[in-house]
Formats: structure tokens, sequence, C-alpha cells
């Protein structure tokens, strides 16, 4: 029927794919019995049974995009009012957030930005994925919910970056993969489980940008990335170099993520720069470490009261062309801004001079990305959570191959 039923234009189509008051069963419903009523109007067909109703009727949702995606929208010809939804792009083969011009922001399934869910990251260029992972925090507890936090919030993201021009959803094909099944119970069989699920995504050729968690998420996410592409240069925004050794006696926890990569060579040390760090310390130099390595700190001081834009051209050449690692803890923005955290420092980055740093990451060989330590227990209003949403379509905007309007 999809190949070879010539749709004339039916007054009632366009109400029948609206969901209304009743939600989405009254349109299931309402879909059915037009598609009885399709089929019995087309008897050359030869399509009677229950089940070619069926089939109709699941075309019928997927045109319509309530299911996912197969065939190009067909109703929005037929009219002359507003186009139904899409979750596909327009004359496009990408998945795309709907519109709140057409469906309301609170209504569907809350996956980031509305995007369809997939089982897995096959056919995506690029996946967000959720690691609700709490277990290696020292201090305040709370971000496993940082995911739903986010994706909740990222209902206020649309299509378009309009003041850098990226339209990476008329570029790539982005998904919503939902979230690593990790052990609350046992951070170590955690990290396995991370490292296993980030193996698959790479293995697809996909960019992961992954919604935290604590830091600690990072080290086995690198274990994979860098098992598929070598060591990689690193962004890393934070208030903490999360380069300690050991915590009551647990050499891996949310402070020690990038010492283990180091210790595991997946980092390229000469490529990592570590902005906005800050904060008292137990020692009397907490850096020696971090600069016997090679790293590139930028101490929050260096950033106050200026535009980070040099600084993220002198990043850029460090960087060069190779694979580049972007990860940003909410803690390295100031806690006026980000309260939604676990170990908040004062006297942070502004969201204007994260919005520089990501920026200023375009044109770089980027090859996944996270944002961690989310905890929105401690930010009742949600712009923690609003700015994770917000940076992390900026980290999209700037991946390879997305195009500017």
């Amino acid at each position: 029927a999809s190949q070879q039923l010539h749709f004339e234009p039916v007054g009632e189509s366009r109400v029948l794919l609206q969901p209304g008051t009743e939600g989405m069963a009254g349109v299931i419903a309402r879909t059915h019995s037009f598609s009885g009523r399709l089929l019995r109007a087309s008897p050359h067909l030869g399509l009677s049974s229950s089940n070619d109703r069926k089939d109709m009727s699941v075309f019928l949702l997927r045109a319509a995009h309530y299911l996912p995606r197969s065939r190009k929208h067909f109703l929005e010809s037929q009219t002359n009012v507003h186009p139904i939804p899409q979750r596909g792009a327009s004359h496009g083969p990408f998945n795309t957030p709907p519109s709140a011009q057409y469906v309301a922001r609170m209504v569907g399934i809350s996956s980031m930005m509305k995007l369809p869910v997939h089982e897995t990251a096959e056919g995506l260029d690029a996946a967000f994925v959720g690691v609700p992972l709490d277990t290696g925090t020292s201090n305040r507890p709370g971000a496993r919910f940082g995911p739903r936090s986010i994706r909740a919030e990222s209902i206020m993201v649309r299509r378009y970056n309009s003041s850098t021009g990226a339209a990476p959803f008329q570029s790539i094909n982005v998904g919503d993969i939902g979230d690593v099944n990790v052990n609350l119970y046992d951070l170590k069989d955690s990290c396995k489980r991370i490292r296993e699920a980030y193996q698959k995504i790479v293995a697809f050729n996909c960019t992961p940008l992954t919604l935290g968690g604590d830091h600690t998420i990072t080290y086995p996410i690198l274990q994979a990335v860098a098992e598929k592409h070598g060591p990689v240069g690193l962004v890393h925004i934070d208030a903490h170099t999360d380069t300690g050794d050991t915590a009551l006696g647990e050499k891996i926890y949310h402070g020690t993520p990038f010492r283990r990569c180091i210790d595991e060579g997946l980092l390229d040390c000469k490529r990592v720069v570590q902005i906005g760090i800050r904060g008292s310390s137990y020692e009397p130099n907490p850096y020696k470490y971090n600069r016997d390595q090679g790293l590139r700190m930028v101490p929050v001081e260096d950033c106050w009261f200026k535009s980070l834009v040099p600084l993220m051209s002198e990043v850029r050449q460090q960087m060069g062309e190779k694979p580049v690692y972007i990860s940003f803890d909410i803690d390295g923005l100031d806690p006026a801004y980000a309260p939604g955290t676990g170990t908040p420092e004062i006297a942070g980055l502004t969201p204007s001079q994260a919005l520089e740093i990501i920026r200023g990451c375009q044109g770089l060989n980027i090859v996944g990305c996270d944002l961690v330590e989310v905890a929105p227990i401690y930010d009742a209003s949600g712009n923690t959570a609003l700015i994770a949403a917000n940076m992390l379509f900026e980290m999209l905007c700037v991946l390879p191959r997305v195009k500017c309007f």
C-alpha cells in the first residue's frame, strides 16, 4: 500500500494525525479507523485483511513521524495549513528535533532534544548517551540523575545555532541511544560496562556525546575512544584537574580519571589543556604532577574578566589535526550559574566563557565529548541542567562534518 496507493486530499486527514486531548491512544485509534476506510475505498489493491489494515496504520503513523521515519512526509502537500510536525529533517535523511510551533514542548518522550530514541548507534553519526552513575563522587551525590534532568531541560534547545550558523541536523544523523546500564553497587564493574558500551558505539563510527554522571565515567569512555583512535588530545573544562592518585585507598573515583588515563597511555599529554582550575588544596604544590606530565593548565585567575577567544586560538594550534576529546565538568562554571553539582568551587568561569571554549574547538578533529557532574537536586530552578543541555548542543555544533548555513 505504501508504494501503490494514491492519496487524494482528505479533509479530515489533517485532524486525524494531530494528537488531541485523548493523546496518542486516540491518534492510533483514529488512524486505524481511517486505514480501514482507505482500503475499502481502494478495492483494486486487493488489501482487505486485518493485517493489511494494521500495516496501513503503521505506514500513516510513520509518515506523520509518530513512529520511526521510513518515508518522506506525504500529507504536507495535501493541504495548505501548517504541516504535521516531523521527526526527520525536512526534505532530508536526518533526524531533527520537532518544532515547538507544532508540538508542545512537554509532549512526547523525554529524549535529548526530543530526538528519536535508537537501540544502538548503528546508522548514526553522533549519539547522545547517558551514564547515570555517581558512585565515584567524593562530596554531594546526585549526578546519577544528571542525564534525566539534562534531557528534560533540552526541550528548550532548538535546531539551528543562530550565533555560529551551525546546522547539525541538516548535516549529520543524530539520535539518543538511551543510558548505559551501570552497576550502582560496583564502581569497577560499572567502568567495565561503560567501556564495553562505548566500544560498540565507536565501532559504528559514531561520535558519542555523553550526559553524566560523575567524572569517573570519562576514564572508561576514553579507554574505548583511544582503543579506536589512539592517544587523544583533551580539552578539559573543570574546577579540578582530576589527576589525583588515590582516595581512601581507591584508585578509581571522580578525582582520578585522567591520572588513570595517563597511566594507560590514553592521552597525548602534549595536547592536553585544562581550563578553569581553582580551589584550595591539601598540598602546597597540588599541580606538580600535571606539570611534570607536560599538561597545559589554565588557572581560573587567568580567565577572569576577559574573553577566552585568544586562548582558544592557541589551543587549536596545540591540538593540531589529531583526534581530540572534550570533557566538560559543570563545576568549571561558577556556582552562581551552575549550583547543581557535587563539588562546587567559587569564582569560576561564566557561561559565555564556556561558549567561547567550545566554539573555539570548531575545526578540531573531535572524536567524543562529555558533560558531567550535573546533580539536579541542588538546583531546583533547573538552570544547571539547562546550561548543560545547551553546552552539549554547542559540542554537537562543532563536530566535524557539521555545516553552517
